[in-house]
Formats: C-alpha cells, structure tokens, sequence
C-alpha cells in the first residue's frame, strides 16, 4: 500500500510539473511583450518633450496654502497679539488670537476663506455675521501679510507687522516682545 501511495505522488507531481511546463514560455513572452512596450513608452516620451500639462487634472490653487501661519500682530491697547491661523481643507479656517498679556484669554474665529489667485491674496469669511472679513497678501508660500480691504498695506512703522509665517518655514513659533 506505500508503495502504490509513493508511486502516485510521483505522478500526481510530474503530472503537475509537465502541465505548467507549457505555461513557462507564455509568462516569459508576456513579460518581453510588457518590457518592449515599456521600452516603446518611454522613447515616445523622450521624443516629445511635451509636459503633462495635457492630461493632467487642474489642481485647486488654494491647496497650496493649507497649513498653520503664526505671527504677532500690533495692538493699541496691548504690547501685541499672538495669532495662529490654521487654513484647512474644504476652505475652512481657524484664526486664534490671543493679546500678549499674563494669563490672557484665547480668542477663536472660524470660517471659510477665499483665495484669489489673481490677486495673490487670502480673505478670510467669519461664520458669524457681525465680525469683519480680513484679507491676507500671499507674498511667498510661506508668509501672508495681512491688507486692507482695498488691497492696501496697513499703515505701520514696524515692516514685520501684520505678517504671518507658516509653521513649517519658520524655526520657532516664540515671538519675542521688542
């Protein structure tokens, strides 16, 4: 009885072997099929210097401002305002200020932001009606300049007021007092 087992695992695995034997040519020919039209592609691409600006989908420019912007902002009645301004997906926005004084209070304002690629800047909605829009000058990637609503600059003797710098472009979020 071993011996008819022994003998017909013998056959059962060169029955096997020999039925994925004709199978190895076929996976060698698709993988030369797949590296010559891989070959093909890449020729076709290096003679059109065309970019991919033909296929690819248009990008929302605001996507590129999403992040966390920290700044310190003048005050009349206080030595400044720490603000942190969170720009989020969907064009939602975060503002937190915050007036530098021991033990002070966090203000926070949400809503939705607009970016206007045209004329470089940012205008941040309240959700609440009574608060006033604020409008931002994206001067680089990583810095906002808050503007007046005509697109003027706000009147200041210090020229690093006003402006906000992304978290991940600056090398500390302490502000320091002047």
């Amino acid at each position: 009885m071993l011996a008819i087992k022994k003998q017909l695992k013998q056959n059962l695995a060169l029955f096997l072997f020999s039925s994925l034997l004709p199978a190895i040519p076929a996976f060698a020919a698709t993988d030369l099929e797949a590296q010559e039209s891989f070959l093909r592609m890449r020729a076709k691409s290096q003679q059109t210097e065309a970019g991919h600006a033909g296929h690819e989908t248009p990008i929302d420019k605001s996507m590129d401002f999403h992040g966390v912007f920290y700044g310190f902002l003048p005050c009349k009645d206080c030595p400044g305002i720490k603000a942190t301004l969170s720009l989020k997906q969907k064009n939602n926005y975060l503002l937190v200020t915050q007036p530098a004084r021991e033990s002070s209070r966090e203000f926070y304002e949400k809503g939705k932001y607009t970016w206007d690629e045209e004329s470089h800047t940012v205008v941040l909605t309240p959700k609440k009606g009574g608060q006033s829009t604020r409008h931002y000058r994206i001067e680089n990637e990583g810095t906002l300049i808050q503007i007046n609503e005509d697109g003027s600059m706000i009147s200041n003797d210090d020229e690093d007021s006003y402006v906000l710098k992304r978290s991940d472009m600056v090398k500390s979020r302490e502000v320091h007092f002047h």
